[in-house]
């Protein structure tokens, strides 16, 4: 091939992440929100637009779009499998096996938990057993892969197994759900080994080892990269403790404990400036404060919401309000101060789910049930501008691209136009 089309084809695969993609859990950039003026969602259709649907395995994996590709993962013939399609037509590009299928024994099913991520021309992939691996975005050929347990001695025990090492751990019980996050040229995987790191940074491009941190069990939750007080770090909520990490060097800057009764954090950590939220099931929903003092880094609770205890969702903040779910089986939808952490209205009738991804000032707000609300992002009350039927159950976060969402729930994935009219916006 010439070398300048060969270094032309590497420009557009190195750059492929645009305005309307969702490239890894939770958006652009893990925070649930996204900008998108084309499309103000003032309501939804009675009927959304099904503009393709095509049949999925099981799995509670998010997809991801872009460009023109859709990525997911599901369980088919045994195997959890990262499949690639043409975001118009649905049509398969690729997929590749991960990792074995694993038995579970409780409501939420097989196949896998945790969301793939897109960076440049390459797909990173995990399945619940703690296979992680590296694809070429182009046609899934593999670049290079780690085992947690082969590699780290983080075996995935399985939620049937009597082994008392079982009620130590939640990934290793109940799947590797955390998603990978990558920040210049590292990613950062939370492998979960108590015996060389909780949580690897691997040269991105190669799956060199560049270092190891921390010797807690991993619980659900995914890591975020951010700039707190000034340094650069990654953030990860493990089965003991939320902890802020040197991206360059793996020191561990500062832990905070946080003990739950299974180690069962999923929230994923929340940025706002130098503050991080967390929540879980035992703990209610906490926010920290990052500060530099006397040459230290250090986390101090800046409020403290006890009551407000989040079992499976990650709330999401537009301005000053925080937006997540609430307690039970039957859960709230729950707008807090962020400042204060002071609750400001609730509204009940979720189900056991929901994720929530705030379109500029509105919400959508899709709950295990497969239903989607549209709200208005307000602190003064709830406000619903329309709700539709768009999945059966679910406990996949959507992807948002131009209006659209891409659903997965146990049958099948979807592409569903938000809009009842979209002329002149083609």
């Amino acid at each position: 091939m010439n070398p300048l089309l060969r270094t032309s084809l590497a420009l557009v695969f190195a750059s492929t992440t645009l305005a309307g993609d969702w490239p890894q859990w939770r958006g652009p950039d893990r925070s649930g929100v996204v900008k998108d003026p084309a499309h103000k969602l003032e309501t939804l259709p009675a009927e959304p637009k099904t503009l393709w649907s095509i049949e999925a395995g099981p799995g509670q994996s998010s997809p991801l779009v872009v460009g023109d590709r859709v990525v997911f993962m599901d369980g088919i013939d045994a195997q959890e499998t990262a499949h690639c399609l043409d975001l118009k037509t649905g049509k398969e590009l690729w997929r590749v096996a991960i990792g074995p299928m694993v038995e579970f024994q409780n409501a939420y099913g097989e196949g896998p938990r945790c969301t793939p991520l897109v960076d440049g021309d390459r797909v990173y992939a995990q399945s619940c057993g703690g296979e992680f691996k590296c694809l070429a975005l182009k046609d899934g050929k593999q670049l290079w892969a780690v085992s947690f347990g082969k590699d780290y001695g983080a075996t995935f025990i399985g939620n049937k197994s009597g082994d008392p090492a079982a009620k130590e751990t939640a990934s290793r019980r109940h799947g590797n759900n955390g998603s990978g996050a990558i920040d210049g040229n590292r990613v950062f995987v939370p492998v979960g080994s108590v015996e060389k790191g909780t949580l690897i940074a691997f040269d991105k491009m190669t799956g060199k080892q560049l270092w190891a941190a921390g010797n807690d069990n991993t619980a659900y939750s995914s890591v975020v990269v951010a700039t707190l007080a000034g340094t650069r770090q990654v953030l990860h909520l493990t089965g003991d403790a939320l902890m802020g990490v040197d991206v360059a060097t793996g020191k561990i800057l500062w832990r905070e404990p946080l003990k739950t009764g299974a180690k069962r954090h999923v929230f994923t950590p929340l940025i706002d400036g130098d503050t991080v939220t967390v929540a879980s099931s035992s703990i209610g929903t906490i926010r920290f404060r990052i500060v530099k003092s006397g040459g230290e880094i250090k986390a101090e609770r800046a409020w403290e919401n006890l009551p407000l205890k989040t079992i499976i969702s990650t709330g999401t903040q537009v301005g000053d309000t925080l937006f997540t779910v609430g307690p039970g089986n039957r859960c709230d939808l729950v707008a807090i101060d962020a400042k204060t952490g002071a609750e400001k209205w609730k509204q009940s009738g979720l189900g056991d789910y929901a994720s929530i991804t705030a379109v500029n000032d509105k919400l959508l707000v899709l709950d295990s049930t497969g239903e989607l609300r549209l709200v208005r992002a307000s602190a003064d009350k709830y406000e619903e501008l329309g709700r539709a039927q768009v999945a059966a159950k679910t406990w996949a976060s959507p992807a948002y691209t131009d209006g659209k969402l891409v659903v997965k729930d146990g049958s099948k994935l979807a592409l569903v136009q938000l809009e009842a009219d979209v002329r002149g916006k083609e």
